[in-house]
């Protein structure tokens, strides 16, 4: 149990929950059909949904900027603890969440042979590890450099060593060979990880991006000029990423370097308008619903996807008791795609709920 955030960053911790209640409301469509912007793109270009996951690392690169100043006081040895506990942790309940829950039908252990290794949480940790790393060991400047070797080095491993087509593409190979097929995700039709080994590497700089508008935030306060540094370098990732897409597709799946500048840009502008709005014009209508959100992300997030995992093994009448619920609930009175959109934002505010009920006891939850 820890405090939440300095009502300074009010603006990161509404970003932080608005986030959250989108990724959730995206994970959770009651039927097989969604509006369009609720859906990933296929494969080459983007969506609202897309922006949802680097928004998730962004927003922990920016908490990062506290927690960093923390460790500041400490020497390497409590430092290296807490970093490695952290990351090791976030990815293992990750691990554990595809594995969930633990024990088939008949009651015997789940098999570990074809649990799915790489994940949303067990990249967040790995990205959180590294980019703490090279904050403390490079700063800024070290990070700006990384970024740059890292997005123009993961280019040429993606060009050299395959092409960017679902089946032959580095990714793929890599992950093939270190994981194996049974461990990987095969919701693209084949054993292809979204979130695999390689394509961490760029995803990274996503963490990196967020730590650094946090740090300017701290340093400059959240004052015009702060708003307008960070629209002007959003607007500037957005000009290099549409720029960079003739030669190097913006792709989710394969987290390219033109999809980072793409993400790293909508964000930092998202953060602009957020910080203008709440911590200049101080706009606090509709914010404490994503406030309390944004003070428990990693439980809310870890409870909305084993609620759905239950709700989804429970078996009523012999339908699933989450699609007897869409059923009866939504889909018996709404079209299709109002109807799954109802049930994916109802479910998100039942999971508000919980976060409600936490914040007003003042429990939350960090690793």
């Amino acid at each position: 149990m820890s405090n939440p955030a300095s009502p300074r960053y009010l603006a990161l911790d509404v970003f932080r929950g608005l986030t959250l209640a989108l990724m959730i409301i995206v994970n959770t469509p009651g039927g097989a059909i969604s509006y369009a912007p609720l859906e990933h793109a296929v494969w080459h270009g983007f969506t609202l949904t897309d922006l949802v996951f680097p928004s998730f690392l962004f927003v922990v690169g920016a908490a990062m900027s506290l927690s960093m100043k923390k460790f500041e006081v400490h020497d390497e040895a409590y430092f290296l603890g807490r970093v490695f506990r952290r990351g090791a942790l976030i990815f293992l309940c990750g691990y554990l969440l595809y594995w969930f829950p633990f024990f088939t039908p008949d009651l015997t252990l789940a098999p570990f042979a074809n649990t799915r290794v790489m994940g949303v949480l067990q990249r967040i940790g790995l990205c959180y590890l590294f980019a703490a790393l090279i904050v403390r060991y490079s700063g800024l400047r070290g990070a700006a450099l990384f970024s740059v070797i890292a997005l123009l080095g993961y280019w040429w491993i993606l060009a050299f060593y395959g092409d960017y087509s679902l089946g032959g593409n580095a990714v793929l190979k890599l992950d093939l060979a270190v994981l194996g097929a049974p461990h990987m995700y095969h919701g693209e039709g084949i054993a292809f990880d979204p979130e695999g080994i390689l394509s961490t590497l760029p995803a990274i700089v996503n963490v990196l991006a967020g730590y650094a508008a946090a740090e300017r935030l701290r340093h400059k306060g959240p004052g015009r000029r702060t708003v307008a540094t960070l629209a002007a370098a959003g607007a500037a990732c957005l000009l290099l990423a549409y720029g960079w897409d003739a030669l190097l597709p913006i792709n989710k799946k394969l987290w390219t370097g033109s999809f980072v500048a793409c993400t790293v840009g909508w964000d930092l502008i998202i953060l602009a308008v957020l910080t203008g709005a709440i911590d200049m014009a101080g706009l606090r209508f509709g914010t404490y619903f994503f406030e309390v959100l944004g003070k428990n992300t990693l439980f809310i997030y870890l409870l909305a996807d084993v609620a759905v995992i239950v709700l989804a093994r429970l078996q009523v009448a012999g339908e699933t008791l989450y699609r007897s619920v869409y059923q009866l609930l939504f889909l018996s009175w709404a079209s299709p795609y109002n109807a799954s959109l109802l049930f994916a934002v109802a479910y998100m505010l039942a999971c508000w709920l919980v976060a409600y009920a936490m914040d007003r006891r003042n429990i939350y939850i960090k690793l």
